[in-house]
């Protein structure tokens, strides 16, 4: 927003939009001169020609490095690295209190293991105080591989997939103006807003918004985020923000006529047997849930078995942006069933050009931000040496991620409570870049590297693997 009130594309004057188009139409004439990749039904005819080819794993099982032709030994070095990152040395406070990472090739868990403890602070009895304390020794809780995480951004790719499926059956259209599905989406520059915008972080929406100390419930809270003034023209710029994520949620939840939670319960985990992925989990499983921080503001205390994300649990724990508690395996059974093609022992969630739809970058036009419907692409901070145009991920704020390589048929996964107790520890970033990177030089250094020979159908015998 410029100090006169009107809409402005970042790098662009003044001038140069008024020649673009005269004053009266600054929005539509930068909407022009930025012109977003095709969508929708063409969107995804252009998808299904990339270059990569989907595997058929019917179902995933444990494996040796050396079965599919890895290095145990970098393998191992990978997963120390995990651990030893949990330990304080001289020069570094431990990143994290508990991990639990898992690498996948063509269809098999080269590596898995849990470590640290899932929860190891609790609040202070002081109110006084300013740090959190440590938990007797028998109090104190062992991350374990099946152990539930906040994903925190992570949940953005649930979202995803359920408006991608939309879009398959004809009831959601990406170049559509969101104003089309929800009239309560106002305000200069809104009008211009399309779907697909949301999803690639283009909608002009500032970056964050306290919602849930701005307005008083969570029905105010949602249109507070429909009605968020923009930031910056339409399809100019790039910017992360979450109110892309929860408006997509409300035109989710108005087209189908569901609460988010169900829709994805009922389209993603549920026919995929994601047993352990929820929003907003039962109280039961709070022993397996890892705690997050001591919130003080608000005033939460340890928060355990509750999404850490203020905005997210203003919204009664079920947001577009985050929300999602999930495993590692089950993560594990997304990841395959993308690199499948959309489709998991026998259940299929999406169409294979449905799934190139999220990995093909629709962002050209902002370097270092490449982008599918909803998927982060080619960042090599995070994704280290398995970083490329078709490796696709995201990361989440309590210390997951996630990184698909579709090239390379594998996926490592590394979920942390890195923000127990606290939020102002070090950043993940390189360590997720190593992690990932660990595996994909593996591959590329083995005695079976991708290519031909490197992404066969994998049908393992009946009654094996995960269900």
């Amino acid at each position: 927003m410029s100090g006169d009130g009107e809409l402005r594309a970042p790098g662009l004057s003044r001038r140069a939009l008024l020649h673009l188009g005269g004053a009266g139409c600054l929005s539509v004439a930068a909407a022009t001169f930025f012109s977003r990749p095709p969508a929708s039904a063409a969107a995804l005819d252009q998808a299904a020609t990339q270059e990569w080819t989907f595997m058929n794993v019917d179902q995933l099982r444990p494996g040796a490095p050396q079965s599919v032709g890895l290095n145990p030994g970098a393998i191992a070095d990978a997963m120390t690295a995990i651990v030893a990152n949990e330990r304080d040395s001289p020069d570094r406070p431990r990143a994290y209190p508990s991990a639990v990472a898992v690498l996948g090739y063509r269809g098999r868990i080269v590596a898995e293991e849990a470590s640290g403890f899932a929860r190891l602070y609790q609040a202070p009895r002081d109110p006084a105080a300013t740090e959190a304390v440590l938990l007797p020794a028998p109090a104190r809780i062992p991350a374990r591989t099946d152990t539930i995480y906040d994903l925190a951004s992570l949940s953005k790719l649930f979202t995803s997939i359920a408006a991608v499926q939309l879009v398959e059956q004809g009831r959601l259209d990406l170049d559509a103006p969101v104003q089309r599905y929800l009239p309560a989406f106002t305000g200069p520059g809104k009008e211009r807003v399309t779907v697909s915008m949301l999803l690639t972080h283009t909608s002009g929406f500032p970056a964050w918004v306290p919602l849930y100390s701005k307005y008083p419930d969570p029905q105010s809270r949602m249109l507070g985020a429909l009605q968020t003034p923009l930031t910056f023209l339409p399809g100019t710029d790039y910017r992360y923000s979450d109110l892309n994520m929860i408006t997509l949620q409300q035109v989710i939840e108005k087209i189908t006529g569901h609460r988010l939670d169900a829709v994805v319960r009922s389209r993603i985990t549920g026919p995929l047997r994601m047993r352990d992925t929820n929003y907003a989990p039962d109280g039961r499983r709070r022993p397996r849930i890892a705690a997050t921080e001591w919130q003080q503001v608000p005033d939460r205390g340890m928060v355990w078995g509750s999404v850490h994300d203020e905005n997210a649990w203003a919204l009664d724990g079920v947001a577009g942006h985050a929300g999602v508690f999930s495993t590692a395996g089950d993560l594990s059974v997304l990841a395959q069933t993308l690199l499948n093609g959309g489709v998991y022992a026998g259940h299929r969630i999406l169409r294979e050009e449905s799934v190139r739809l999220l990995v093909t970058d629709r962002n050209g036009a902002f370097p270092g931000h490449a982008h599918g419907l909803g998927l982060e692409l080619d960042q090599p901070a995070y994704m280290g040496a398995a970083t490329g145009p078709a490796t696709a991920g995201h990361t989440g704020f309590t210390g997951t991620s996630i990184v698909i390589d579709f090239v390379r048929g594998s996926f490592a996964i590394l979920l942390t409570n890195r923000v127990h107790p606290s939020r102002n520890g070090r950043s993940l970033q390189p360590i997720r870049a190593a992690f990932a990177g660990a595996l994909a030089t593996a591959i590329d250094a083995g005695t079976d590297p991708p290519g031909g020979s490197a992404r066969p159908a994998v049908a393992p015998p009946a009654g094996t693997g995960r269900a």
